[in-house]
């Protein structure tokens, strides 16, 4: 399959230098595409700079910052474009490790599409706080009470999707734009029927930079799981 991962950014210079040449060198086969929403800290000029020794690094820009949800739905749009049968989600901060890259495309290759799962046996979280532990767990528990499907980790953000998947649960329906874009996401995709698995992951804290997550976007995660439901 011809595969691309999409890495979203916003100040994340520090990170996206290291992290595009650590996939590579992994040797599966993925194109990266970044989608930087104008970072002041000029980490779209550094992409483009490495894109000068990288031709399968690609780069859209976006004028401002807009949200997670809506550069992901610029990436897969992007991708689908552009010819590519996998997408991955990836974040930018080695939260989601590269070694955990090439099992989670396999996972993907074997059904409609896989989760990156911190809670499936071999799966874990690294240098958490118990607060965080409980939101994480706490969602991922709230999620499958209301939504009905038996998957472990409805908020995490390390996918693999099939572009028919992608197609299927119509990307312009998607009204999330936080930490419930993931949730709806998978939701959608298994209302339609899609197969799913999880594949296990480390989930370290992010190396350098600061944290996009806020109270909001939780609260916002915590009502818009009824809306999915009952929509």
């Amino acid at each position: 399959m011809k595969n691309l991962v999409v890495i979203p950014t916003y100040n994340e210079k520090e990170n996206i230098q290291a992290l595009v040449p650590a996939i590579f060198a992994r040797s599966l086969g993925v194109e990266i595409l970044v989608v930087d929403d104008n970072s002041p800290d000029g980490t779209g000029a550094i992409v483009r700079e490495m894109q000068k020794s990288m031709p399968q690094l690609h780069l859209l820009s976006r004028p401002g910052k807009q949200g997670l949800g809506k550069a992901y739905i610029a990436g897969f749009r992007w991708a689908m474009d552009h010819g590519f049968e996998g997408i991955v989600e990836m974040d930018a901060d080695f939260s989601h490790r590269p070694e955990d890259l090439g099992p989670l495309l396999k996972t993907m290759q074997a059904n409609d599409f896989a989760v990156g799962s911190r809670y499936v046996p071999g799966g874990r979280t690294v240098n958490w706080g118990i607060i965080r532990k409980i939101i994480s767990r706490g969602g991922g528990i709230y999620s499958r009470m209301i939504l009905g499907f038996p998957l472990n980790d409805w908020t995490g953000g390390f996918n693999a999707w099939k572009k028919e998947v992608l197609h299927g649960i119509d990307l312009s329906s998607v009204e999330s734009n936080g930490y419930s874009f993931q949730i709806e996401l998978k939701y959608k995709a298994l209302k339609k029927g899609f197969k799913g698995a999880e594949s296990p992951i480390v989930f370290e804290d992010r190396r350098v930079g600061q944290s996009k997550m806020s109270l909001k976007i939780v609260l916002e995660a915590f009502y818009r799981v009824w809306l999915m439901r009952f929509k």
